[in-house]
């Protein structure tokens, strides 16, 4: 036993990791998401976080600092762009809002995608303060009036051309000055200049500090998610130069 729970670190009161599995407390007993594997620890039950369906997921696997620092705090509000399926989203919300929204957080969840918009608010059916919102990431106008307040944490997964720019101007448009950033960037998905995917990559560190972030750590994905680096980033606020 003593070994079991020293392997055994939390993340979140909502969230486990077991020695390199990652677990959160499922706000939704009895639900599952996505086929996610389930178990029951100390009464409670339990969903694994699958790191292949999951850019996040394999982030806080991969990451070389301690994983709950890329976790937003429980309670806040977030802005998610990209939201897809809801894989990662169902995971972020069993640790920022807990079951029944017990911990008051705000989950606000971008996509471009008819489909995956209609997953996702069949998920909120029973996860209040999930927010799901048809929208390009691109076009503020019109949906940000949906997020009243700058948030402390936003998550962007686009497949889109230009995603170093759609992030920088997100944040500049949503994100606290001193919040966190998380850009998952896919090679694949920007166009092609002949130099190579890791001169891409560190053409995109070059911009968001240029942009005035602080790059905090870039995260390779390679054998959970081919072609992508997670940037986690903190932003300063607007340069006075």
């Amino acid at each position: 036993m003593s070994s079991r729970r020293a392997s055994t670190t939390f993340l979140s009161s909502e969230v486990i990791l077991e020695r390199r599995s990652i677990w959160t407390r499922n706000a939704v007993p009895g639900q599952r998401v996505y086929g996610e594997s389930t178990k029951h620890i100390k009464g409670s039950e339990f969903r694994k976080w699958d790191p292949y369906r999951s850019k996040l997921g394999a982030a806080l696997l991969r990451t070389q600092q301690s994983p709950a620092q890329l976790l937003p705090q429980q309670g806040e509000s977030i802005l998610y762009l990209g939201a897809g399926h809801g894989t990662s989203v169902s995971h972020l919300y069993d640790h920022l809002c807990g079951a029944n929204n017990a911990h008051g957080g705000r989950l606000i969840c971008i996509d471009l995608s008819p489909r995956c918009l209609r997953n996702l608010t069949l998920h909120a059916v029973k996860r209040p303060g999930l927010v799901p919102i048809l929208g390009d990431a691109r076009q503020f106008g019109a949906w940000g009036m949906m997020v009243s307040t700058r948030v402390p944490w936003l998550f962007q997964d686009v497949a889109q051309a230009g995603q170093v720019e759609i992030f920088i101007r997100a944040c500049q448009r949503f994100l606290n000055v001193g919040g966190m950033g998380l850009l998952s960037l896919k090679a694949a998905s920007e166009r092609w200049t002949g130099q190579g995917e890791r001169q891409l990559f560190h053409d995109a560190a070059m911009k968001l500090k240029e942009a005035n972030f602080r790059l905090i750590e870039e995260i390779e994905l390679t054998g959970f998610e081919d072609q992508h680096h997670l940037f986690v980033v903190e932003w300063m606020g607007m340069s006075d130069a």
